[in-house]
């Protein structure tokens, strides 16, 4: 099992997974060039890929989606509001369509998928199970559903987001409808209910945490880092904490 970050924050999304031999890109949203070089960092070749998994239509989830689809040939798994969200993907010769709920399989790993809180048409939510465990995925969700921690239970990695500090948000210089938005129901997770979240979810198996999709404006690992910590502090066995950067791949967990 391995798991990295390529790319979190709010210019652009991508997660690497591998697990039981099959290896899945799960968001493309900086440029297909940039997520090939990214790629190239930790040992991997962007043709080597067996799947690109979409959370939603973003820009900074999909931007460059199609560009590595046609250039490696890789299947693309997606809802069908997503792809009539992206009237400009282009051409996709091996595109999946997966209903939320629905549970496939790609080459050794069961892909269960799960309904996110966020404002678009349709966000979906992942895990990832092969024999080595199980990968959960929730990011960009404006509340953890009773759904969502159903799904994430048992997970021995967990990426998950710390979007930004409330009294940040509050107090930063975004227009104050964008301030509704982001810590709306329909926005994203702040350092205080994706703690609440972990909390939740938390289990001896659990051997990772991912921070993910920390805005740099409104919040700083230092904040997310102490929110979760709070949860994790004192326990035995606890799971390492990974961070994610816009500019840089995020270290590395490996099995």
């Amino acid at each position: 099992m391995r798991v990295c970050l390529l790319a979190s924050g709010s210019k652009g999304n991508a997660v690497y997974c591998e697990c039981s031999g099959t290896r899945l890109l799960i968001d493309a949203g900086l440029s297909g060039k940039a997520i090939a070089t990214r790629l190239q960092e930790i040992g991997v070749e962007p043709e080597g890929l067996d799947a690109i998994l979409i959370s939603h239509e973003h820009g900074d989830h999909c931007r460059g989606v199609g560009p590595l689809s046609r250039r490696y040939d890789l299947p693309v798994y997606l809802h069908p509001e997503t792809h009539k969200a992206l009237p400009g993907l282009g051409r996709i010769d091996q595109l999946h369509k997966i209903a939320i709920g629905e549970q496939f399989t790609v080459g050794n790993v069961t892909i269960g998928t799960f309904p996110t809180t966020h404002d678009v048409e349709v966000s979906v939510g992942y895990t990832l199970t092969g024999a080595e465990g199980k990968i959960g995925l929730a990011t960009d969700l404006g509340l953890a559903t009773r759904l969502v921690l159903d799904h994430l239970q048992k997970c021995r990695v967990l990426v998950l987001e710390t979007n930004h500090d409330e009294m940040m948000l509050r107090d930063g210089p975004y227009p104050w409808p964008l301030k509704q938005r982001i810590k709306g129901r329909h926005g994203h997770l702040s350092n205080t209910h994706a703690a609440e979240l972990l909390k939740q979810v938390l289990w001896p198996g659990m051997e990772a945490v991912f921070l993910a999709h920390l805005s740099e404006t409104n919040n700083s690992p230092e904040l997310a880092l102490a929110a979760i910590n709070g949860v994790l502090d004192d326990r035995e066995g606890r799971p390492e904490i990974f961070l994610g950067y816009q500019d840089r791949v995020s270290h590395c967990f490996t099995v």
